[in-house]
């Protein structure tokens, strides 16, 4: 009991100054969209995460709203799953920043609601 009451009461003393000891998440390069969504169609993204970037039966959903720029960077060249990776030699580091500039403009879905085929 004792212990555990010392356990929270230091992770709340000490919680505030971790904060300031980690780095904020880096910002995406600048990106073309435009040349992201050729690069994205031309790669073969779209065989595994649509189109519209929403997943399928092979890829997880991409967009709207993207995973952060170092995640994506960082799993895009080093993917775990089936995936195969994209190293710089394949796909440049501009290139990347345009694909996610792509996905960052890809709108989210219209709500259920306002599809007038699935109101009840």
């Amino acid at each position: 009991m004792r212990r555990s009451i010392l356990l929270t009461l230091s992770l709340a003393l000490f919680s505030p100054a971790l904060a300031w000891t980690q780095a904020p998440a880096a910002a995406a390069p600048k990106g073309n969209a435009e040349h992201g969504k050729k690069i994205f169609d031309g790669s073969g993204c779209y065989q595994c995460h649509n189109y519209a970037a929403n997943g399928g039966g092979a890829g997880p959903r991409l967009a709207p709203n993207p995973i952060a720029w170092a995640a994506f960077a960082r799993y895009v060249r080093a993917p775990r799953d089936q995936m195969p990776p994209f190293s710089r030699k394949v796909l440049s580091d501009q290139e990347l920043a345009d694909i996610y500039a792509y996905l960052q403009t890809i709108p989210a879905p219209p709500a259920a609601g306002s599809i007038p085929i699935l109101k009840p």
